[in-house]
């Protein structure tokens, strides 16, 4: 049986956590109002809160194929879309000259074979938006906030109907939309224009107790203890102004590094020898280890019960 579009949010919060994706209810609607209404949906949140897995456990419950676009500092339009396959196009010149058959042939004719779509590098976003899918893909384009100006307005411009244009070629629109998840850490802001386009959801730490679940879902040999004393102390971490507070990864991390070492609960001493796994700063581990480790822990072992 194929998958079956969801009816409600609480389909989607059972269809992730079947993923071992545990969604807040906020987060659980807004993905069922981008699936219901065709929208990409736009997450802002803190590093390591779980946006890009988000698009992953999607995939892997819709049976959709994951596009991802990874975004950075110079990402121009070519590089998103599509490319030629200069090596194909050369050999298949050469071929052409060693056959004989370049020169019974039109020159206007054999560059016209160097375009055709088989020389065709399909990048991300031309690969949403071709044909061959029979479920819709999950493009997910991670960390749009490192773009530039000029890339997000082309994005806009793919986004309103689904569709590129290769000069070459001709116009490649989307018979089946993609689903489309846009994440940003907020190291800068992004134009209204692309987010007027798009659903939005602020995507917060996890509460204590989703922390837990989350944490114990995704750690192997870490006891019902050890685990929650993790996730308190990661909670306590993010409350005290450090230069970048763990995500949810890091305390995954944490914990199956304690698990590894044989703790089953936190100490000063484990504490102190595995804070390289959970903040990844210099300056936010001394801000930890010069504070009073054993209120720190007397805090921990209280919010853990």
């Amino acid at each position: 049986m194929g998958f079956v579009e969801p009816e409600n949010v609480e389909d989607v919060g059972a269809g992730l956590t079947a993923q071992g994706y545990f969604a807040s209810e906020g987060l659980a609607t807004a993905m069922f109002l981008a699936m219901s209404l065709r929208r990409p949906l736009f997450l802002e949140g803190e590093p390591g809160v779980g946006k890009t897995e988000l698009a992953k456990s999607l995939a892997t419950w819709t049976g959709g194929q994951l596009i991802r676009l990874q975004c950075y500092e110079g990402l121009d339009a070519a590089q998103a879309v599509y490319e030629w396959d200069y090596t194909r196009q050369l050999l298949h010149l050469r071929t052409a000259e060693a056959s004989g058959r370049a020169s019974s042939t039109a020159e206007g004719e054999l560059e016209d074979e160097l375009y055709d779509e088989r020389f065709l590098v399909k990048r991300p976003l031309l690969q949403a938006v071709s044909e061959g899918h029979d479920v819709p893909p999950v493009l997910l384009i991670d960390e749009v906030d490192r773009a530039d100006d000029e890339f997000e307005a082309f994005l806009l411009e793919v986004l309103s109907d689904y569709a590129v244009t290769v000069p070459e070629i001709g116009r490649f629109s989307a018979d089946v939309p993609p689903r489309v998840i846009i994440t940003s850490n907020r190291t800068r802001d992004v134009h209204d224009a692309l987010k007027r386009r798009c659903l939005y959801h602020w995507v917060n730490h996890p509460d204590f107790e989703l922390e837990v679940t989350i944490v114990a879902s995704r750690t192997t040999g870490a006891c019902e203890t050890l685990v929650r004393q993790v996730a308190a102390a990661a909670e306590e971490f993010r409350s005290v102004g450090l230069y970048k507070p763990p995500g949810v990864a890091e305390s995954i991390d944490w914990a199956d590094a304690l698990a590894r070492l044989g703790a089953t609960e936190l100490t000063a001493d484990t504490i102190q020898a595995t804070l390289g796994a959970v903040l990844k700063y210099r300056e936010d581990q001394e801000r930890v280890t010069d504070n009073d480790m054993a209120a720190l822990i007397q805090r921990v072992m209280a919010r853990a019960g």
